[in-house]
């Protein structure tokens, strides 16, 4: 995704200390060497734009979503907050939330998911191991069914640690992959996204020390091409 077709960032949460935005899917959220359009970058457009700032603009990175992965995505706009944010998700004391659609029929209306995960650099991927290999982390994963439909099935998420791709390869492992993640095994495609949401996140404001609750709606294909889940939820 270039500047030209980048949407505007939506944002969530802003003060001194931190800054809340909407992930588009399919924009990384941060950039290294590379030349692509990131959302790190269009957030300190905004705040050199908003405030005038002349040179660089301070953005702390405290957490990131993937590629494909749309939701609430979390910057600190100071030193100061971004170290204090970032041991809130190094301890795992941030409550975070995503929305999912999955392939196939879950058939436990609530539950639990426990595995082990060693990231392969070289793929580019992250594979379910046994315990004792070695590298392995563990990786657990709580979950409530909201609606199924036609092999479908929306579900909520609810991730105790944070490890790299953990929510895509632990459904897929047990069964049911992501809607449009090819990379871990769906058939369906979805674009330049997957049908996975950071739907909401709480963190304990880096200064005030209150807990903030961030939510992010669903991006609008989702209304189009799940909208028969939905209407199963509310009925």
């Amino acid at each position: 995704m270039d500047a030209a077709d980048a949407p505007e960032l939506e944002i969530l949460y802003e003060d001194n200390h931190c800054l809340a935005v909407v992930k588009p899917a399919g924009m990384p959220s941060t950039h290294y060497q590379g030349r692509e359009e990131t959302v790190d970058r269009r957030a300190k457009e905004y705040l050199k734009r908003k405030y005038g700032k002349p040179g660089n603009v301070f953005l702390g990175i405290v957490h990131r979503l993937d590629k494909p992965v749309s939701g609430v995505l979390l910057f600190a706009r100071t030193s100061k907050a971004a170290a204090r944010l970032a041991e809130q998700f190094r301890e795992g004391t941030v409550e975070k939330v995503y929305w999912a659609v999955v392939e196939g029929d879950l058939q436990r209306q609530a539950g639990s998911l426990e595995d082990w995960l060693r990231k392969d650099t070289d793929a580019g991927r992250v594979e379910v191991v046994e315990p004792r290999t070695p590298g392995a982390r563990q990786a657990l994963l709580h979950y409530q069914v909201k609606a199924r439909h036609q092999e479908l099935t929306w579900v909520e998420l609810r991730p105790q640690t944070g490890r790299t791709h953990q929510l895509r390869v632990q459904l897929a492992h047990h069964g049911h992959p992501i809607f449009g993640d090819a990379k871990y095994g769906s058939v369906r495609t979805f674009g330049s996204q997957v049908a996975l949401h950071a739907r909401t996140l709480t963190f304990m404001h880096p200064i005030r020390y209150e807990p903030i609750t961030l939510t992010a709606e669903p991006p609008r294909p989702w209304r189009g091409r799940f909208a028969y889940l939905f209407r199963e939820a509310l009925k």
